[in-house]
């Protein structure tokens, strides 16, 4: 394929997604992200789209929102990893929320072998996957039903989840940043993670590395309030996600890496050979609004433990490269 017809389609997939990573630019162009991160660059400097960190969106500075028929088919390895990991942050007999999204469909996949577990959703993603569980309880929230992700928003989401306590919220979003925090395009979408977020001890957000410093319109969780977040390892090349990372780090977040390479989740155990970290990622501090025995529980709660040492060498050597 030649670098015109490359780059011609790499910018219909741009403006039909929204946003895309180099690997899945790389997977349909056929070619390496060497070349694709070349080919984003010469249609940046022609104002044709924004680079971002390892992918590239529409120009102006936020995001659209994406359907679901394109998310689900966007970095699908990293979902998958990041799934893997997150799963294993959920014990049996706990009562959870899991908001919208094709990450957190992923993730009820897994769920489904967890028994005795209680999940609250708004996403009808979330609970088709869970369906079939016979040792899951699903709870759905009301509201209307937003058809481009198949989740329930409005006034009657948001009043069901009111006097609810929960462990553990896990949400995902369009957006991730340090000064931020979580951010959606969609500003009934966002209302309703905010009402799952009141509703939890511990807040987990699930992330790709492509979303790390992107910011888009309707905050819905500020970073202050993030317990968790579980993300797939950045390219080496990709200095702003490393970055990104370790200020989240700094401000108290605690960060899961998963390997997408694999198929497997690494759980950011391990620290290349050679390499020694630059320095510990600080552990969280009290969470705003997140008093223990706050409110009625659904279940017995259980608090993440400190994250592994291991976990803070990973983010602290990716920050380093």
């Amino acid at each position: 394929m030649f670098a015109a017809e490359r780059r011609q389609l790499i910018l219909e997939m741009v403006r039909a997604n929204g946003a895309v990573s180099l690997r899945e630019l790389a997977r349909v162009v056929q070619t390496s992200e060497v070349t694709v991160r070349r080919d984003v660059r010469a249609l940046e400097a022609e104002g044709l789209l924004d680079r971002r960190h390892g992918g590239a969106v529409l120009p102006g500075g936020f995001t659209r929102e994406s359907g679901f028929p394109q998310k689900s088919h966007l970095a699908t390895a990293e979902k998958t990893a990041i799934a893997d990991l997150a799963a294993g942050l959920v014990e049996e007999g706990e009562a959870i929320v899991v908001g919208a999204g094709t990450t957190t469909q992923e993730l009820a996949r897994r769920l489904a072998r967890v028994p005795g577990l209680t999940v609250v959703t708004n996403s009808l993603l979330v609970a088709q996957a869970l369906a079939h569980a016979n040792r899951v309880e699903v709870v759905m929230t009301g509201g209307t039903l937003r058809g481009s992700n198949y989740a329930l928003v409005g006034s009657g989401a948001e009043q069901s989840l009111q006097g609810l306590r929960v462990s553990k919220a896990f949400l995902s979003g369009s957006g991730l940043t340090a000064e931020r925090g979580l951010s959606t395009s969609n500003m009934l979408s966002a209302s309703v993670d905010r009402a799952l977020v009141q509703a939890a001890a511990e807040v987990v957000v699930l992330a790709d590395h492509t979303k790390l410093g992107t910011d888009t319109m309707f905050q819905t969780v500020p970073t202050d309030v993030i317990t968790r977040l579980v993300t797939d390892e950045p390219p080496a090349h990709d200095d702003r996600a490393a970055t990104e990372l370790q200020a989240l780090a700094d401000q108290g977040v605690q960060i899961g890496v998963a390997g997408a390479s694999g198929g497997g989740a690494t759980g950011g155990d391990a620290v290349p050979p050679g390499r020694q970290p630059r320095r510990d990622v600080p552990l969280p501090g009290p969470r705003r609004g997140q008093v223990p025995g706050g409110g009625p529980q659904l279940r017995s709660a259980t608090v993440l433990g400190d994250p592994p040492t291991g976990e803070r060498a990973r983010v602290a050597d990716l920050r380093r490269r």
